[in-house]
């Protein structure tokens, strides 16, 4: 299975979303990641669900939603409302992640796991066979187009051990200083699910990049 890319909404020009988000339309991207932040949990604050709703009404793309906020559960209604695939929360954040998991699912999308740089790969040891996706931060959340953390390939190594001993069909996702040079490497280290911001929509040619993205 080729690699899925996607495009991170929060590097787009919101001055025209419209635009940035046809390009989405027509280019080669499966999925539009949503990055949700409320400048409690990290240190920025970024856009809502009357932006998701509006966003939603245009694009084709599944939406892949990731909450950076304090009490994802509290928003599980709204996010399905908004036609989201994937609503993706943090680990961190969650007080009762296993009981969150299932209101997902039983909102009709898919659930979503995120792990902070120095959160563990063991935290999930119990709720991994019911994850449909775990998201690897690669980078400290809050801000776009930081600098790329090495360990997230050793720690990539760590999660593929526990999704195969577990019977997991966990996708694995990584959102964090995705460009050219970090990519291949990813694909190879076995990253089903590329999250890529500045590298796509600061491009010249955004279409393009995505293209080079889903043809590593």
């Amino acid at each position: 299975m080729s690699t899925i890319i996607s495009p991170s909404l929060l590097a787009a020009n919101f001055a025209d979303l419209k635009s940035e988000i046809n390009m989405i339309n027509r280019s080669e991207a499966d999925w539009l990641h949503c990055d949700v932040m409320d400048g409690v949990f990290v240190p920025n604050i970024s856009f809502g669900f009357p932006v998701l709703e509006a966003v939603g009404k245009i694009c084709q793309k599944p939406l892949d939603v990731h909450l950076m906020i304090v009490h994802p559960e509290r928003y599980v209604e709204q996010t399905a409302r908004i036609g989201a695939m994937m609503m993706n929360v943090h680990v961190e954040a969650v007080t009762h992640l296993n009981r969150t998991i299932h209101e997902i699912h039983d909102a009709g999308m898919k659930a979503g796991v995120t792990l902070n740089p120095s959160t563990p790969v063991s935290m999930l040891e119990d709720c991994i066979e019911d994850v449909d996706m775990v998201l690897l931060m690669s980078v400290n959340p809050g801000f776009g187009g930081q600098r790329f953390i090495e360990n997230t390939y050793a720690k990539i190594g760590r999660l593929r051990k526990l999704i195969a001993e577990s019977g997991s069909k966990a996708l694995i996702q990584v959102d964090g200083g995705v460009n050219g040079e970090t990519a291949p490497l990813l694909a190879k280290a076995g990253v089903d699910v590329l999250v890529s911001g500045s590298y796509v929509f600061r491009a010249d040619n955004p279409e393009e990049r995505i293209h080079q993205l889903k043809n590593l």
